[in-house]
């Protein structure tokens, strides 16, 4: 049951393909229903369906604010009462911060990223959002392999997985990413060399 004064953290987090946007959107049209303003972020470097919506894999979709900063999205967010930021996992560690601003300051925060990377590392400011936050969701999504519970993003190239090495932030879609269970998820080429392992 929510706070029934003051602002407060939402975090909903998974996988690639967990339904994380579509949630987001949900929470978001409610409060619009509710009478409440509503405003929803999302980073520039994003525009895989579109450039301005946050869209779902499901095909949901939710005029969105892009920007380029949390400086950005912190200015831009002053007047609203809740406030949804998408793929909260490109920004920079400083939307740690400003969630907790917004929050004190009576906004209702509702985050929604990825909790690991491909290599199933914690990804960006993530671990820190759900340390703070009031409510988290983890959410799971469907194994491409074995059809189970997944909780992991595989990253592939040309069909196999990605080098363990690569850059951390590579957007894309179903193109280059599959979801994946713990039994099903595969290290890098190069983790082995590395010294590395994907639970690590």
């Amino acid at each position: 049951m929510p706070p029934q004064r003051g602002g407060w953290l939402e975090v909903i987090c998974g996988p690639m393909f967990s339904g994380k946007s579509e949630e987001m959107i949900r929470r978001l049209r409610r409060a619009e229903i509710a009478g409440q303003r509503v405003v929803i972020f999302k980073p520039r470097i994003d525009d895989r369906f579109d450039a301005a919506d946050v869209v779902s894999h499901a095909g949901a979709r939710m005029r969105a604010v892009p920007v380029s900063s949390v400086a950005e999205l912190v200015a831009r967010a002053q007047g609203f009462e809740v406030v949804g930021i998408d793929e909260v996992q490109f920004f920079e560690h400083p939307v740690v911060s400003a969630s907790l601003e917004l929050a004190e300051g009576g906004a209702r925060v509702v985050a929604a990223g990825l909790d690991q990377d491909f290599r199933r590392l914690p990804f960006g400011p993530i671990p820190e959002l759900l340390s703070h936050a009031e409510f988290v969701d983890k959410l799971q999504a469907v194994c491409h392999r074995c059809g189970g519970p997944a909780t992991t993003t595989q990253r592939l190239v040309a069909g196999k997985p990605a080098p363990y090495s690569g850059e951390t932030v590579l957007v894309g879609a179903a193109e280059q990413y599959e979801a994946r269970c713990r039994d099903c998820h595969e290290p890098g080429t190069d983790a082995a060399a590395l010294g590395a392992s994907a639970a690590a």
